[in-house]
């Protein structure tokens, strides 16, 4: 079974799934695995659909796991015996008849556009030495909320994948899906007034292609490093709200929307295979949508 699972997982390397997602998918497998060792079930043709049942039994009520995690599990099954049933290890998918009710997800605060303003719109530090590590900064904060990017999209994010002309970026999302993203006026200014430093930070003993790169080694940043610079930009610009990369994609996603109505428009702008994922993670106050369709039903209009 695990020989199985690594010949899966190296099939979505070849689709060029990122390591992170990789990573997920192998950990979300593992308490199945152990699941099938304590059944002593080793041949996979022999598990049935009474055995995912069982499964996700447990894990929702011996081992209290949050019906959201165990969502994610059962779609990582889902794909994997997907592909069993492909490569004709079995046939039949046991996983097909299962649902799980998607559980909704609180939405965080959003912050208010006086608060973005505050955080984009700060003013440079006073010593020289530190405005090119804040031009980097500025970037990087403009294109998570002027381009709703994810974090692991921003830090994947190579000189080739802007195009210059458009201006518009080519960005790898989940699934090794990838997607044409507009850079807006701010975000493009703020780009071009840091990549004369990046040339500067490139090692030649180090190849790299990444857009944003640290000051000191001039190796591809990570998204633990973004999201510690973001939170120092917040504090610096005296924001007292919890500001991290995610937040800004999702400011993002509810000011397009709350702007124009458009749902597919920004279902396409995040990346988002399933609409429903949009409706779930943008957001729209009651009095919006109702001004939305007194202005576009023909028999809204009142007398």
């Amino acid at each position: 079974m695990l020989a199985l699972i690594e010949q899966w997982l190296d099939s979505l390397t070849v689709q060029n799934y990122t390591v992170a997602t990789l990573r997920t998918y192998r950990q979300a497998l593992r308490p199945f695995l152990l699941f099938l060792q304590q059944l002593d079930c080793d041949d996979i043709s022999q598990i049935h659909r009474q055995h995912i049942s069982d499964y996700l039994v447990d894990r929702l009520d011996k081992d209290k796991l949050a019906k959201s995690s165990v969502q994610h599990e059962l779609t990582v099954l889902r794909q994997l015996f997907k592909w069993l049933l492909k490569q004709g290890f079995i046939h039949e998918n046991p996983t097909t008849a299962h649902r799980l009710k998607r559980p909704t997800r609180p939405l965080p605060p959003l912050l208010d556009m006086d608060i973005i303003i505050q955080l984009l719109d700060q003013a440079p530090p006073k010593h020289a030495k530190q405005i090119p590590l804040w031009l980097r900064d500025k970037a990087m904060l403009e294109l998570l909320y002027g381009s709703g990017l994810r974090v692991g999209e921003l830090v994947g994010l190579n000189l080739s994948d802007i195009d210059k002309q458009q201006q518009i970026v080519r960005v790898l999302g989940k699934g090794g899906k990838t997607r044409l993203v507009p850079i807006g006026q701010k975000s493009w200014q703020a780009l071009q007034d840091y990549l004369p430093y990046r040339q500067l930070w490139q090692r030649d003993n180090v190849s790299n292609s990444a857009i944003f790169i640290s000051e000191k080694f001039g190796k591809r940043l990570t998204t633990r490093t973004v999201q510690l610079r973001i939170k120092h930009h917040a504090k610096r610009a005296n924001i007292s709200q919890n500001v991290y990369p995610h937040l800004l994609r999702h400011c993002f996603a509810s000011h397009i929307l709350s702007d124009s109505g458009d749902l597919r428009g920004v279902q396409e702008l995040l990346g988002h295979s399933d609409i429903s994922t949009t409706q779930v993670y943008t957001h729209l106050d009651f009095g919006h949508l109702s001004k939305v369709y007194d202005n576009a039903h023909p028999r809204s209009r009142r007398s």
